[in-house]
């Protein structure tokens, strides 16, 4: 009887990592909104690192978050590191694309509580005296992410803390007056 129990979890367990293998290999997670200021300011707050502490829905969770930069203060080659507690894990952002005021790409490294490296990008769109935003991540799907997608919804927790940032971003740029921001 032990034996049959045991073989039946085994199988069980082989159809469950088969199930898991067949989730997707890549996932995109995107969220957008409309900001009542021009492209240029919105786009200043994006483009340097430093700004983020203004708007970041991860800045506030651990106030004692140590944070390093390095590069330029803004645009190609800056970069944000960090190191914090389990909601924020570790990590280092790396500017890659800076197209003035059109659009920021960012390679993302997760080093804590995962390794992943994703691409996420910020578009800026005018509308009118508006700025649509979309801020889209991307990346691959190792075993360890299919298995966690299976119990988590990515896309819904991810994208929560996305709108949560741009609510901020949307609050922080409104806030600015044109005149205060510079192009690089």
């Amino acid at each position: 009887m032990l034996k049959k129990i045991l073989i039946g979890l085994g199988a069980l367990l082989v159809a469950f990592v088969a199930f898991v293998s067949t989730r997707p290999g890549t996932f995109r997670i995107e969220r957008s909104a409309r900001i009542d200021a021009p492209p240029g300011v919105v786009f200043a707050q994006v483009n340097d690192f430093h700004a983020w502490e203004a708007w970041s829905p991860w800045a506030k969770l651990d106030p004692n978050m140590k944070a390093t930069y390095a590069g330029p203060a803004s645009g190609v080659g800056a970069s944000y590191a960090w190191a914090g507690n389990d909601e924020v894990g570790e990590g280092k952002m790396t500017l890659t694309e800076s197209r003035a005021p059109q659009k920021v790409g960012i390679r993302l490294e997760f080093l804590k509580p995962f390794e992943a490296t994703n691409t996420t990008e910020f578009t800026f769109t005018p509308s009118g005296a508006t700025t649509d935003v979309v801020w889209s991540m991307q990346g691959t799907n190792n075993f360890v992410s299919k298995l966690m997608g299976v119990f988590v919804d990515m896309d819904a927790m991810i994208g929560a803390d996305f709108e949560k940032g741009l609510a901020s971003l949307k609050q922080v740029s409104e806030a600015q007056k044109p005149a205060e921001v510079a192009l690089p």
